[in-house]
């Protein structure tokens, strides 16, 4: 397993050791022992998900306000996503800045995203399943996000505008400058 750190503080993109042959392959797609002993912050995941999306599809940014915040671990099953996150820690050195990466079900690689950084994907390919662990439950009241298209934060989701597929939740979401946020 290979560990990436990026330029924001605690996220990290995780290649794990895919073993294939002529029948398929194998890797371990989670171990907490394995994990703890290359991060300096241990994680405890209680809450897994399973998303499938079609092309065009943006989800986020979405985030949970602590004491509920949630770290994520991220992985594609099927398909390929561009996934982002904004750092939205007031003391940390990248506060406000994004980071985005393409995540495929091809290259197995996941992305490990700490708590109060605000979480988004577009799907690239035809349908999406995405997979990922939580190390705090959903609380729909501490539920909070931020517009996709912010002209502050400048995201590029890797799709023509006409192609964008967003619910109605996502579309009313506030700006980073107007977000509630307490990290």
């Amino acid at each position: 397993m290979q560990i990436i750190e990026t330029k924001i503080k605690g996220l990290c993109v995780i290649e794990p050791d895919v073993f294939e042959d002529e029948r398929g392959y194998f890797f371990e797609s989670y171990s907490k022992k394995k994990l703890d002993g290359h991060l300096s912050e241990k994680y405890e995941f209680i809450q897994y998900n399973e998303s499938k999306s079609t092309y065009g599809v943006i989800r986020g940014l979405h985030y949970q306000l602590a004491p509920y915040s949630q770290t994520k671990l991220i992985r594609v099953v099927h398909g390929k996503i561009y996934d982002v996150v904004v750092d939205l820690r007031k003391e940390s050195a990248t506060f406000g800045e994004w980071y985005g990466i393409e995540l495929s079900g091809e290259d197995k690689n996941q992305f490990l995203i700490p708590k109060g950084l605000a979480h988004g994907f577009a799907v690239l390919s035809d349908t999406a399943i995405i997979a990922y662990s939580c190390d705090e439950y959903y609380n729909p009241q501490s539920e909070r996000g931020i517009i996709f298209n912010d002209p502050a934060l400048g995201i590029d989701w890797k799709i023509g505008h006409n192609e964008m597929i967003l619910s109605e939740k996502d579309k009313k979401l506030p700006v980073f400058a107007e977000a509630d946020m307490n990290f």
